[in-house]
C-alpha cells in the first residue's frame, strides 16, 4: 500500500502574526502581504520587514516605515527540541517595542510564544505555534480590525477583590 511506504509530514512552527495599523483600511500599508495563508520559509532564512521591496521578504507600504524595519529568526533552543524566534531592531529612526519594552537599534531579544510588536503606529501580535520541522517554518498573516493593545487591555483578568479605586486621606488624620 503506497500510504505504508509515504514520508511522514513533519508539522511546522508557524509564526503566526495578527497586524493592525489605524489607517490600514486608507492607506493599504499591508498590500503586499498575503494573508490567510500560510508562507512557507527556510529555517536558516533570516526574514526582514520593511518598505524596501528589494531588501525585504515582508513590505509594509509606508513612507514612515524605515527601509528594513527589523528583522525575524527562527532557531532551535539550546538542549531542546523546541524551537523559537528571535527579533532585531533594525531602524536607527523608528522605536520598536516587544511587550512595552524598547529594543534598541541592532539588538535583539528571544520572543516568547505570544508578543505585542509595536513601532510607529504599527502593532504587530506575534504567536508561535510549535512544530516539529528542523528544515522550515510558516508565516501567517491575520489582519485586525481594532487595535491589539487596547483589546489587550479590555482582556486583563480583574483582581478577585474587584476594582479598587484609591481613597483619600486626610493628613490630619
Amino acid at each position: 500500500m503506497a500510504f505504508e511506504n509515504a514520508d511522514t509530514e513533519e508539522t511546522l512552527t508557524c509564526l503566526h502574526m495578527t497586524l493592525y495599523h489605524p489607517n490600514q483600511e486608507e492607506k493599504q500599508v499591508f498590500r503586499d502581504l498575503s494573508f490567510g495563508q500560510s508562507q512557507r520559509v527556510r529555517a536558516d532564512d533570516v526574514i526582514k520587514f520593511g518598505r524596501d521591496s528589494s531588501a525585504c521578504h515582508f513590505n509594509l507600504t509606508d513612507g514612515r516605515v524605515s527601509r528594513i524595519q527589523f528583522a525575524v529568526q527562527f532557531f532551535r533552543l539550546f538542549n531542546s527540541s523546541e524551537f523559537g524566534f528571535e527579533i532585531k531592531n533594525l531602524s536607527k529612526k523608528v522605536t520598536l517595542t516587544v511587550n512595552k519594552v524598547e529594543l534598541p537599534y541592532l539588538s535583539k531579544v528571544d520572543l516568547p510564544e505570544s508578543s505585542i510588536i509595536c513601532f510607529g503606529d504599527y502593532e504587530i501580535l506575534m504567536e508561535r505555534r510549535q512544530g516539529k520541522s528542523e528544515d522550515y517554518f510558516d508565516v501567517r498573516f491575520e489582519l485586525a480590525r481594532a487595535s491589539l493593545l487596547l483589546d489587550s487591555l479590555l482582556h486583563q483578568p480583574i483582581p478577585e477583590s474587584g476594582i479598587s479605586s484609591p481613597t483619600e486621606v486626610d493628613e490630619d488624620e
